[in-house]
């Protein structure tokens, strides 16, 4: 809220500089406002009394725009990789896709592991089970399992992320 938005009797006034000039009420505090040319911002609404402060309200929102985006590049997105395996997967194969987990995972991102059935593959589930298990345990040294070995429907999954 700034200016005649400003509905309360009493607030609390901080100057320009920063300095407390004390409780008064919004005509006063409006007077000063007008006599510096700049605007009376309600910042604390939630405090009692109100806390305004006295400042060039475009600036304000200009600074608050630019803490926002500042924060938004420092914020760091983690992606799900997925990587889908077969029960009859091949030794060979396997360490391709290993060293495809690696990669994701020493660029910060989590690995989904899809163990995916099909046909006759689904009467043997839970015997190929171990192979999601050597997987994690492959890259133990880099990975930590955050999410075990989970049956859903026709796909077993397993998730690993960045040791800290």
């Amino acid at each position: 809220m700034i200016n005649e938005q400003i509905k309360d009797k009493e607030i609390r006034l901080i100057g320009q500089d920063g300095e407390q000039l004390g409780i008064m009420s919004t005509r006063e505090a409006m007077k000063l406002a007008q006599e510096a040319e700049l605007d009376l911002v309600k910042i604390a609404p939630g405090a009692k009394p109100p806390v305004c402060k006295i400042i060039d309200y475009g600036k304000y929102r200009y600074e608050l725009i630019r803490k926002e985006k500042e924060a938004k590049k420092k914020q760091k997105t983690v992606e799900i990789k997925e990587i889908r395996l077969s029960p009859n997967i091949e030794t060979n194969d396997l360490n391709t896709k290993i060293n495809a987990a690696k990669k994701f995972i020493s660029k910060g991102n989590k690995v989904k592991i899809t163990l995916r059935f099909r046909g006759r593959e689904m009467a043997h589930m839970q015997s190929s089970k171990h192979i999601l298990d050597d997987f994690a345990q492959e890259l133990e040294d880099i990975a930590t399992v955050e999410k075990a070995p989970k049956l859903e429907g026709r796909s077993m999954s397993i998730v690993l992320t960045e040791k800290k």
